[in-house]
C-alpha cells in the first residue's frame, strides 16, 4: 500500500506544481492538506513517513481518535475542516492546529472559551444559495471577522474557506471567493489564507489564489466502508 500511496501523492504534487506554474504562482506558496476521512490512523502514519505534515479531518470523533493514537508524531498539523457543533469545540481545539469551518460567532466563542495555545482559524463562506449549507453568508464575512478579532484573542484569523457548489463552475465560484477574501483583508490584513479546492477542482482553486488545498481520495484512494 505504501508504494501506491507514494505514487498517488507524487502524482498530485506534480499536478499542483503544474497548476501553480500555469497560474504564474510559486508552488512553494501552496499548502497541500491530505484529507484522511474514514481511513485508519495507519494511513496517516504512512503519509507521515512519506513527508506529509498537514492532515485534514471532517469529524471531531475521528480527529480526536487519530490525534491521540498518533500523538508521538509531534510535527503533524491537524486541520479540522468539517462542520463543528459548539458542544464539540473543546475537543476540536484540543486536537486541531487549524479550524477551517468557523461560520458563526457562537462557534468562535466556544473555541475561545475552550482555551489553550493560539489556534489558527478560517471563516467558512457559503457559496451557494442554500442557507442550510455550512458557512456564513458572504455579506456576513466582515461582521464575523470583527467578532473574532474583537472577542476571541486566542484565535488567529487566517483567512477564508469554501467549497465550490455542485451546480456552478468551480472557476466562477472560486473567483467570487477571491473577491470575498480581498474584502476580508481590508479589515484583517494578515488574513491571507484561502482554503479551497479538493480532488476534482484544485487546479481552478489555485488559479483563483487558493493557498491551502484539501485533497482526499486522489491521494488516499477510495474511502473504506464505514463499519
Amino acid at each position: 500500500m505504501t508504494d501506491d500511496l507514494a505514487a498517488r501523492l507524487a502524482a498530485v504534487d506534480a499536478r499542483i506544481a503544474d497548476a501553480a506554474r500555469d497560474a504564474g504562482r510559486d508552488p512553494g506558496g501552496i499548502t497541500r492538506i491530505v484529507v484522511t476521512k474514514f481511513h485508519p490512523a495507519e494511513v496517516v502514519a504512512e503519509l507521515h513517513r512519506l513527508g506529509v505534515r498537514e492532515v485534514g479531518e471532517n469529524r471531531q470523533q475521528e480527529l480526536t481518535s487519530k490525534a491521540e493514537r498518533l500523538a508521538g508524531l509531534h510535527d503533524l498539523r491537524w486541520h479540522f475542516i468539517g462542520q463543528a457543533q459548539t458542544n464539540k469545540a473543546r475537543a476540536v481545539r484540543a486536537a486541531a492546529s487549524v479550524v477551517h469551518s468557523v461560520d458563526r460567532g457562537r462557534l468562535a466563542d466556544a473555541l475561545e472559551a475552550a482555551g489553550g495555545d493560539p489556534l489558527d482559524v478560517l471563516l467558512q463562506v457559503n457559496l451557494t444559495d442554500d442557507p442550510g449549507r455550512g458557512g456564513v453568508e458572504p455579506a456576513g464575512v466582515e461582521r464575523l471577522a470583527a467578532h473574532v478579532l474583537g472577542r476571541c484573542p486566542t484565535l488567529r484569523l487566517r483567512g477564508l474557506m469554501a467549497v465550490a457548489p455542485l451546480d456552478e463552475e468551480p472557476a466562477r465560484a472560486f473567483g467570487r471567493l477571491a473577491g470575498y477574501a480581498a474584502g476580508l483583508r481590508r479589515v484583517a490584513p494578515e488574513a491571507t489564507w484561502i482554503s479551497a479546492g479538493m480532488t476534482g477542482d484544485f487546479a481552478e482553486a489555485i488559479a483563483a489564489g487558493a493557498t491551502h488545498l484539501r485533497i482526499g481520495s486522489a491521494i488516499t484512494g477510495p474511502r473504506p466502508e464505514r463499519g
